[in-house]
């Protein structure tokens, strides 16, 4: 990696690249009238496989797009990145992040799955990889079996942990022993040992290295759960990316080459993602949901109470995994979100014709409409996955006052609150590419049913993994970026939540005062969704700020408690703010007339579709 010493105020010209599993996309940022914007981007196939085998070709060709767009000459005659920058050519740095060959595969292991087990996965899933197994004491699998699939799975890695400090060492003892006859093989390279993290009981460390020693390349970090309630997560983390860089990188075809060319270590894409969103929460103190739908998974990452978790949703994507997504929603539900009639047989060829050739995209209208409603599904099981990870700590005996026990609160209750959220951004093609930026505020929406106030946001182009490991370099440029470049403000939706006595009449008044001086005012009614137009400041690319008043019916909520008004300042888009008066919780009418009816009606005051695309025989 090459070295260098620059502060970040001497960095006006950076070279970004993701090389992602079937695109290796680069951008280029420079520092104009004092601020950092994004100034071209352009994408090449990777590389990484046969007949290359060699992952800087596909950066060179994505940076040479680059070159031809901006008119910066950044690669010299031996195809090597110019740096340092003079005048119109070169970069102050270059920098990377990787998911091609499979990202990051890893297995963890702890004694009990719902503890030690499950802080050793978050740790994982935080550090970017995509977790393959998890091997419990208590997983009611035999030994024989768990042995077997350790053998089989060949992942790069595995991360043990097990025990508080100071407790019981048999139990981690005994999971080493597992790994020890499993004597996996890594899944690149077959020239040096299997990594392994141990992150457990400290009292275990000798009887784990005398068991793992010889067969493995054994770590030794501080404990994940050194007491029953404190996470530690921080040192397996750090583990994991200087071995994902020593081991999977360097195993990859041209991967040494480009840590050769990198200012900073590569990293895996989705812990550059989600590295930008918890600076983003640091930066604006605020809690955020982003979500990154692709082909074969769904990566949810959310930042409440300054807690940080993401989760992997492996089966559920818009292509090579969408049967998985029709098989687990169901086709009612998948069904309930299209305004008019399909026909099951047309609706399953369909599915698996995407499976079949999964980058084809709708070319009819139906399509389009079909594909968003699979999408919803994918997007609300994902954060399903996600709510039931994001927990309290499991297993901890709370002191519970009077208080505490009329609220009915323990261990492994979510931490996510959908009133105290503040954003909520996606990202993935279904998202970031619908035709109308309308269809990705309702699937946002419809997927996450958002309560209270909460800013809607998509990613443009991706540029979130290149952000994500700038960050770690010049987190004023990635933040300055991420906001006026990366980010497309949706707007605002507001949504009353809480139990109302009758599904019908006025459930909140509002009045909005737009910059421009005008008053929106009036009423919101039960079932009914409103769109107000409140838009972008195109000088600065942020969002206009509108003071805005909402009176919530007594016990309903927007934010300011049951029956409360909420004053304040909220944010427009490029779609405006969504009054949504349809209940949290949500239900869709159970008729089938009236839930087409209603679909219509809200899908024609948001202008989601073409007016004449609703209305079908």
């Amino acid at each position: 990696m090459a070295e260098k010493s620059l502060k970040p105020e001497d960095i006006n010209i950076i070279v970004a690249t993701d090389c992602g599993s079937t695109t290796t996309k680069a951008i280029l940022i420079e520092k104009r009238d004092g601020e950092y914007r994004l100034i071209v981007r352009g994408e090449a196939p990777t590389t990484v496989e046969a007949p290359f085998e060699d992952v800087t070709m596909g950066v060179l060709n994505a940076v040479g797009e680059v070159e031809e767009l901006s008119g910066r000459k950044l690669l010299d005659e031996d195809g090597r990145i110019i740096s340092p920058p003079n005048g119109n050519v070169g970069t102050d740095i270059y920098i990377s992040t990787s998911s091609a060959g499979g990202g990051l595969q890893m297995m963890v292991a702890g004694v009990v799955r719902s503890m030690t087990a499950e802080s050793a996965e978050r740790a994982a899933l935080g550090a970017g990889s995509i977790v393959m197994d998890v091997i419990a004491s208590n997983d009611k699998r035999q030994p024989h079996e768990q042995i077997e699939r350790i053998r089989r799975l060949r992942p790069d890695m595995i991360l043990l942990s097990g025990g508080i400090d100071g407790g019981t060492t048999t139990h981690v003892v005994e999971i080493a022993e597992l790994i020890s006859a499993a004597d996996p093989k890594p899944r690149l390279g077959s020239g040096y040992k299997l990594p392994v993290i141990f992150a457990g009981n400290k009292d275990a460390t000798g009887a784990v290295k005398e068991t793992l020693d010889e067969k493995s390349d054994l770590q030794i970090v501080d404990n994940l759960r050194p007491v029953l309630e404190r996470e530690n997560l921080m040192p397996a983390r750090e583990k994991i990316h200087d071995l994902f860089m020593e081991h999977v990188m360097a195993q990859a075809p041209g991967y040494k080459k480009l840590m050769s060319w990198c200012d900073a270590p590569i990293m895996p894409t989705p812990g550059a993602v989600g590295s930008i969103i918890k600076r983003v929460s640091e930066i604006e103190k605020m809690e955020v949901v982003g979500v990154d739908i692709g082909g074969a998974t769904t990566d949810v990452f959310s930042v409440f109470q300054d807690t940080f978790n993401r989760t992997v949703s492996a089966n559920l994507g818009m292509s090579y995994s969408v049967s998985n997504v029709f098989a687990e929603a169901g086709l009612d539900n998948v069904m309930r979100w299209v305004p008019f009639h399909m026909d099951e047989r047309d609706l399953r060829n369909r599915v698996k014709n995407k499976m079949i050739r999964p980058t084809t995209i709708p070319q009819l209208m139906e399509e389009l409409i079909f594909e968003q409603a699979i999408a919803k599904e994918a997007l609300r099981l994902a954060f399903v996955q996600h709510k039931s990870f994001a927990t309290v700590l499991k297993g901890i005996q709370q002191q519970r006052t009077i208080a505490d026990a009329f609220d009915q609160s323990e261990s492994g209750k979510t931490i996510v609150n959908m009133m105290s959220l503040d954003m909520l951004i996606g990202s993935g093609g279904v998202l970031s590419h619908a035709p109308r930026r309308q269809q990705a505020a309702l699937m946002l929406v419809d997927a996450f049913l958002p309560e209270g106030i909460t800013r809607l946001a998509v990613d443009s182009i991706f540029m979130m993994p290149q952000l994500g490991v700038l960050a770690e370099v010049h987190a004023q440029a990635a933040t300055e970026v991420f906001t006026k470049d990366c980010l497309i403000h949706l707007g605002t939706c507001v949504a009353p939540s809480g139990e109302t006595r009758s599904a019908k009449g006025e459930i909140m008044s509002y009045r909005i005062e737009l910059p421009d001086g005008t008053v929106e005012e009036g009423s919101l009614e039960y079932g009914q969704m409103k769109l107000i137009p409140l838009g972008i400041d195109e000088d600065k690319s942020l969002p206009h700020q509108a003071k805005a008043s909402f009176d919530p019916h007594r016990g309903l909520d927007v934010g300011a408690g049951r029956g409360n008004r909420w004053e304040g300042h909220i944010s427009g888009g490029v779609v405006g703010v969504i009054l949504d008066g349809r209940g949290r919780p949500f239900q869709l009418p159970t008729d089938d007339k009236e839930r087409v009816s209603k679909l219509e009606e809200w899908m024609a005051e948001l202008d989601i579709y073409p007016v004449e695309a609703l209305k079908r025989e």
